[in-house]
C-alpha cells in the first residue's frame, strides 16, 4: 500500500480534524510539513506528526516555493484564502484535498476547476456528506429503484441557533467580505448531495431569504457591546458569551475557536470575550450573512426540489424524498432509522449507525473522505462518492445562481447561467 505524503496549508479546525484522521491511518498517510499563521495551531501539528522545524511555516508561500515535495496538499484556508495556494499547487501538480468552499467567487471556482482539468491533478472538494452511511444508503434506495421516479425531494439544514451565533454572526464566517455568502459556506455540500442523490442537471433556480433577527434593530434595552459588561439581560439570554465561552469548561469548540488556541486557559478566553466579536452582543456584530434562506430548484424529469438554510432550531439535517413507489423521511444526524413507506402498503426501517457514522464528525463523513481518498489517488478508482473537480464546480455554480436568485428576486434558468458563467 502506498503511503501519500501530505502537506497543510490551515491548521485551524478543518485541517486539525483531517490530519487528525491521517495520523490514524499511518499506512496511507504521512503529514510531513504544515504551513500555519497562528504559531500554537502550527505546533499542535507538528508535534502530533513529528515534523521537523525546517518544515513548518507561518505562511503556506515559503512552503510552495520549495516545489512539488509531496503528494497532496489539503488546502484548509479560510475561505478567501483559497485560491492563491491552490492555484500554485495545481501548477506544482500537487493533487489536492481542499476544504469546502472551491473559493468565494464563481470566477475562482472557474479558474481552479480548469486549471486542475488542464493540469491533469485531481482536486477532492471536502463536500463531506458524500461520505456518510446515512447519504449512501439513500442514494443506494434511490438509485435501485425501489421509491419509483423520484417526484420531489424536501430538504432542510437546520443550523441551530447557537451555532449560528457562534459561527455565522460572532465568528468567522459571519461577514460576506471576510468569509463567503452563508449558502456557499455553509449550504454548499447540500446542494452537492442534492444533485449527487439525484443524478440529474438542475434547470431553474429561486431563492429568498435575508437577515432578519441578528441585527442591532433587535438588541434588547440596554444591552452593552459586550456579554461581560454588565449586560442586564445575562441571566435570560441564550446567547451570554460569559455561559458559553467562559464557564463552559467542556465546550472546546467554543473555547478553541474564540482564542485561536488549542485548550486555552481562562485567562486567554476571557480575553477573547472581552475584546474579539467572540463576546460582542449577537445584536451588535459586523455580521451580514443571512440567517435563514430557501432554494427552489427544478432539476431533469421534472424532479422538484427545496432547500431550506436555517437559524432557528436545535440543529440538524432532514430529508423527505416522494417517489412514485414510496417515500422517504430522515432526521439524519439523530441515529434515529431511515423510514420508508412502500404504495403497497408495507413500511422499512433502514438501520443507519454502521460503518463510519460510528465515528463521528458529520455523521462519519470527516473520517469517511480521507478513507475513500486514498482509494482514489491510488487505485483504479470506480466508487460513487468522490466527484471530479468538473461536478463540484458545477453544483457550486447551483449556489451561485441561486445567490443571484435571492438577490436579484428572479428566476434563474441555470443552463444560461451556467453557460455563461464559463466561458
Amino acid at each position: 500500500m502506498k503511503t501519500l505524503d501530505v502537506i497543510l496549508i490551515g491548521a485551524g479546525d478543518r485541517g486539525n480534524n483531517y490530519t487528525m484522521h491521517m495520523a490514524g491511518m499511518p499506512e496511507k498517510y504521512r503529514v510531513i510539513a504544515v504551513a500555519e499563521p497562528i504559531e500554537n495551531r502550527r505546533e499542535h501539528i507538528k508535534n502530533r506528526h513529528n515534523i521537523p522545524d525546517d518544515m513548518c511555516f507561518d505562511d503556506w508561500r515559503p512552503l510552495l516555493e520549495k516545489g512539488k515535495i509531496a503528494d497532496l496538499a489539503l488546502i484548509c484556508t479560510m475561505d478567501r484564502d483559497h485560491f492563491e495556494p491552490a492555484m500554485k499547487a495545481i501548477k506544482l501538480g500537487y493533487d489536492l484535498m481542499l476544504e469546502k468552499p472551491i473559493a468565494p467567487t464563481q470566477e475562482e471556482c472557474k479558474k481552479i476547476a480548469h486549471a486542475a482539468n488542464e493540469k491533469g491533478v485531481k482536486v477532492v472538494i471536502c463536500t463531506v456528506l458524500r461520505y456518510t452511511p446515512v447519504f449512501n444508503l439513500i442514494k443506494n434506495l434511490i438509485d435501485s429503484g425501489k421509491l419509483g421516479k423520484i417526484m420531489s425531494v424536501n430538504h432542510e439544514e437546520n443550523v441551530g441557533l447557537i451555532h449560528q451565533s457562534h459561527s455565522f454572526v460572532r465568528g468567522n464566517w459571519g461577514n460576506v467580505e471576510r468569509s463567503s455568502v452563508m449558502l456557499l459556506q455553509k449550504s454548499c455540500h447540500d446542494i452537492d448531495i442534492l444533485q449527487w442523490m439525484l443524478g440529474k442537471k438542475c434547470k431553474k433556480i429561486q431563492s429568498f431569504g435575508s437577515l432578519s433577527y441578528f441585527t442591532r434593530e433587535n438588541a434588547p434595552e440596554g444591552a452593552p457591546e459586550f456579554c461581560n459588561q454588565g449586560c442586564p439581560h445575562a441571566d435570560t439570554c441564550e446567547f451570554n458569551a460569559v455561559k458559553l465561552y467562559y464557564d463552559d469548561k467542556e465546550n472546546h469548540w467554543f473555547r478553541n475557536a474564540s482564542t485561536k488556541y488549542h485548550y486555552p486557559p481562562d485567562e486567554m478566553v476571557w480575553k477573547a470575550i472581552s475584546e474579539t466579536n467572540y463576546g460582542r452582543c449577537v445584536f451588535r456584530c459586523d455580521n451580514d450573512v443571512v440567517d435563514h434562506q430557501i432554494v427552489n430548484m427544478l432539476f431533469e424529469d421534472d424532479i422538484t426540489v427545496t432547500f431550506t438554510m436555517n437559524a432557528f432550531n436545535r440543529g440538524g439535517r432532514y430529508i423527505h424524498i416522494m417517489g412514485t413507489k414510496g417515500e422517504l423521511r430522515c432526521f439524519l444526524e439523530s441515529g434515529e432509522p431511515i423510514s420508508v413507506h412502500y404504495f403497497d402498503g408495507t413500511d422499512e426501517e433502514i438501520d443507519v449507525n454502521t460503518g463510519y457514522a460510528l465515528l463521528g464528525g458529520h455523521g462519519g463523513g470527516d473520517v469517511g473522505i480521507v478513507h475513500t481518498l486514498h482509494e482514489y489517488l491510488t487505485t483504479d478508482y470506480h466508487g460513487i462518492n468522490i466527484p471530479d473537480i468538473m461536478e463540484s464546480y458545477y453544483n457550486h455554480s447551483i449556489v451561485f445562481a441561486a445567490e443571484k436568485s435571492r438577490a436579484e428576486n428572479t428566476v434563474v434558468d441555470f443552463e444560461e447561467y451556467f453557460a455563461e458563467a464559463d466561458k
